[in-house]
């Protein structure tokens, strides 16, 4: 099979696709307060548009595609486009990020889908917490979308919290989301808050993966291992001895894995970009349209070679978290 190689040799094989720049929540981390413009439904990739750019993808070599948004689930048809992709491309790893406030509905179907993981974004379970971080986001419907996917699948979840100074990083709150992971069978994992919108982020706000380590270990949670396949994610372990769950640390920012990075990611116009730190990317929309499929081949591979060694030799992109794709 052919492989995506970049010019660092690292092998290219997992693809994020947003489907929406459209998000039912307002996260004071991912979006300022007037919010963000939408883009215009027909500026987006199409369905169809997708699959034909699954199809390319796996031809290349990609093994694993990965939807996110915005949020996905607010997006007409996207479970039923799900079905579609994994019928037409049955060789891909399928996996689904969602912020689990419309999860309760679709979690039969979506667990029928066998997917290959499901993450949700939960940065608390403190109910006016997540309504102040989410701007009136409902914690009750998170919960229970994520027990009604659970109740249908043994797919594995992942709990995705970015951890920001003075507001989820103290080990109360820590404990909480872990214990809450641990009780619905799912990986709790903590992220480093990234740079990349100037008029959200603030390095005052900022927690370093070295500071959760301290805490996860004052916890008894030892080293364990780095990420346990080239699909499997950039987070590294650590695990609990005596419960033996593990706990994963994304340090994105603090001691970024650039070097192992094996993504590109395409956002919800078509744009294809080689890092989410990247300021542009190569238009994948137009050729996808006219079903010039030579031609998107020639784009991804323009893209592959623009990718950089590091993040930290790029300036931060001018479009926000939501509108890429996370």
């Amino acid at each position: 099979m052919a492989r995506i190689v970049d010019r660092y040799g690292r092998h290219l094989t997992y693809v994020r696709i947003s489907v929406t720049d459209r998000c039912n929540f307002r996260c004071r981390y991912c979006m300022p307060p007037s919010g963000v413009s939408w883009v215009p439904h027909e500026a987006i990739l199409s369905y169809e548009e997708i699959l034909g750019l699954c199809g390319v993808l796996g031809e290349l070599g990609v093994e694993k595609v990965r939807f996110t948004g915005g949020e996905p689930l607010v997006r007409k048809g996207f479970v039923d486009f799900l079905y579609r992709l994994k019928e037409k491309h049955p060789q891909l790893q399928v996996a689904v990020t969602t912020n689990g406030s419309l999860l309760k509905e679709w979690a039969p179907r979506l667990a029928d889908l066998n997917l290959t993981a499901l993450n949700i974004s939960l940065d608390t379970i403190s109910k006016d917490k997540f309504s102040y971080i989410t701007r009136g986001g409902n914690l009750e419907e998170v919960i229970s979308g994520i027990d009604a996917f659970r109740s249908h699948s043994d797919a594995t979840i992942k709990i995705n919290a970015v951890l920001i100074k003075d507001f989820n990083d103290g080990e109360g709150e820590i404990s909480a989301l872990i214990a809450f992971a641990r009780s619905r069978r799912a990986i709790p994992r903590f992220i480093e808050f990234m740079p990349l919108d100037d008029d959200v982020w603030s390095r005052d706000r900022f927690i370093s993966a070295d500071n959760m380590i301290e805490v996860l270990r004052a916890m008894d949670y030892t080293h364990f291992s780095d990420e346990e396949g080239q699909n499997s994610g950039p987070a590294t372990y650590l695990q609990n001895p005596l419960t033996g769950q593990r706990v994963g640390i994304i340090a994105a920012v603090s001691h970024h894995f650039c070097d192992r990075c094996n993504r590109l990611r395409v956002t919800a116009m078509g744009e294809m970009r080689s890092c989410l730190f990247a300021d542009s990317g190569v238009n994948l929309k137009e050729p996808l349209s006219s079903g010039d499929l030579e031609e998107v081949r020639k784009r991804i591979m323009e893209c592959v070679a623009a990718k950089p060694q590091s993040w930290m030799r790029l300036k931060s992109s001018s479009q926000r978290m939501s509108q890429i794709g996370g």
